[in-house]
C-alpha cells in the first residue's frame, strides 16, 4: 500500500500527536517519577472565586498592562488595586523582549500586597521566559531590561546570548535575587474554582499528574538552575511549554483530552498563554480551552491590550473578553 504524502499528512499531524499521548498517557503518568524534594507550601487551589481576571504574557511592555488592568478594572488611574475579592491571574511571560519587565514585576508586587488586604488575590505565574531567565538563558532578554538593573547593552543580536556584562542583571534574578525569589514564591500552575490555569498547557504526559507536584517540581529545579537542565519546567510538553492545545484538534480527540483533563484535575476549563491569538482571545470548545495571548507587547504583535473574565454565580461561569 503506499505511504501518505508529507502534504497529506502535515495538517492532521497535530491532532495524531495529541491522540497518541492521550492513549499512552496514563502509563507515562505513572511512569515518572515522583518528585524529591521538601513539602510544598505554596496554595495552588482557591474555590468559591466570584470573579477572576486572566491576562495573557505581557513581555516587558508596562505601559499596555497598565491599559489592561484599568481595562478590567483591576487598578485606578493612580494604579492601585481596585477589584475587591478578584482574582487576578498573569499567566506568565512578563520578561524578555520589551524594556520594563522589573516595572511590570514592582507593580505586581504592589498589587498583592493590596489584592490581599483587601481580600483578593495575584497569581504571577512562572512562564517559559521566566524559567529561561532563572536558568541563566538570557538570549531574549532586551537592552531596556539590562539597563534597568545597570548592565548592557547586549551588543549581540536578541536571539543570542548577551556579549557584554549581565551580573547584576543575573544577580537579581539568582533564586535569591530580589525578583528570582519572587518568581520562585509563585507556582507554574493554579487552580480557581473549576479552572485551571499555565503559561504553556498541560498535556495528557502531565494531564492526570497533581498540579502540587508540578509546582514543586518546577520550583526544585529552578533552586539549582542550568540552562542545560531538563525536567518539568524545560520539558516540551511540560506545563510552560506545550503548544498541543493551541493547534487544531479533531473533535473527538479534544473531547477525548477534555474527559481526561475532569478526571484527572477536576477542573472543566483550561487557560492558557504562550502561543498568540493575532485575532484575540480564543474560546474553543464551548469555552473550556482559552488562549488569552493576544501579543500584547509592542515588541511581540502589538494586540490590543484585554483580558478574559469569569464571573460565577452559584455554580455556573459566565465568561467574558473585556478589551
Amino acid at each position: 500500500m503506499a505511504l501518505l504524502s508529507a502534504s497529506l499528512l502535515r495538517p492532521i499531524l497535530p491532532a495524531l500527536l495529541v491522540l497518541v499521548t492521550i492513549l499512552l498517557g496514563s502509563v507515562t503518568a505513572h511512569a515518572d517519577a515522583p518528585v524529591a524534594a521538601a513539602k510544598d507550601s505554596i496554595p495552588d487551589s482557591f474555590n468559591g472565586v466570584q470573579r477572576i481576571v486572566a491576562i495573557g504574557d505581557i513581555h516587558g511592555d508596562h505601559e499596555r498592562f497598565v491599559t489592561a488592568l484599568k481595562l478590567c478594572r483591576i487598578i485606578d488611574d493612580k494604579g492601585s488595586w481596585i477589584a475587591g475579592k478578584t482574582h487576578l491571574v498573569q499567566t506568565g511571560d512578563i520578561l524578555d523582549r520589551g524594556p520594563d519587565s522589573k516595572k511590570v514585576m514592582d507593580l505586581l508586587m504592589q498589587l498583592e500586597a493590596q489584592a490581599q488586604k483587601a481580600g483578593g488575590k495575584v497569581h504571577a505565574l512562572i512562564g517559559n521566559h521566566e524559567y529561561m531567565t532563572i536558568a541563566g538563558d538570557l538570549r531574549y532578554v532586551s537592552d531596556g531590561e539590562l539597563a534597568a538593573f545597570g548592565d548592557g547593552p547586549r551588543l549581540t543580536p536578541v536571539g543570542r546570548e548577551p556579549a557584554c556584562s549581565v551580573e547584576k542583571f543575573r544577580a537579581a534574578f539568582a533564586p535569591k535575587g530580589k525578583y528570582g525569589s519572587w518568581i520562585l514564591s509563585h507556582n507554574a500552575i493554579v487552580k480557581v474554582n473549576d479552572t485551571v490555569f499555565m503559561h504553556g498547557g498541560l498535556s495528557p504526559r502531565y494531564v492526570r499528574r497533581k498540579i502540587s507536584d508540578l509546582n514543586q517540581a518546577v520550583r526544585t529545579e529552578l533552586q539549582n538552575p542550568s540552562p542545560g537542565g531538563f525536567g518539568v519546567g524545560s520539558a516540551p510538553e511540560g506545563p510552560l511549554w506545550f503548544r498541543g492545545l493551541a493547534e487544531s484538534l479533531q473533535e473527538p480527540v479534544l473531547q477525548a483530552y477534555l474527559r481526561d483533563l475532569a478526571a484527572g484535575q477536576g477542573v472543566q476549563r483550561i487557560v492558557m498563554g504562550h502561543t498568540i491569538q493575532d485575532k484575540g482571545i480564543s474560546l474553543r470548545a464551548g469555552g473550556k480551552v482559552v488562549l488569552i495571548d493576544v501579543g500584547l507587547s509592542r515588541w511581540t504583535i502589538g494586540g490590543a491590550p484585554s483580558c478574559l473574565q469569569i464571573e460565577r454565580t452559584g455554580t455556573t461561569d459566565q465568561l467574558s473578553i473585556l478589551k
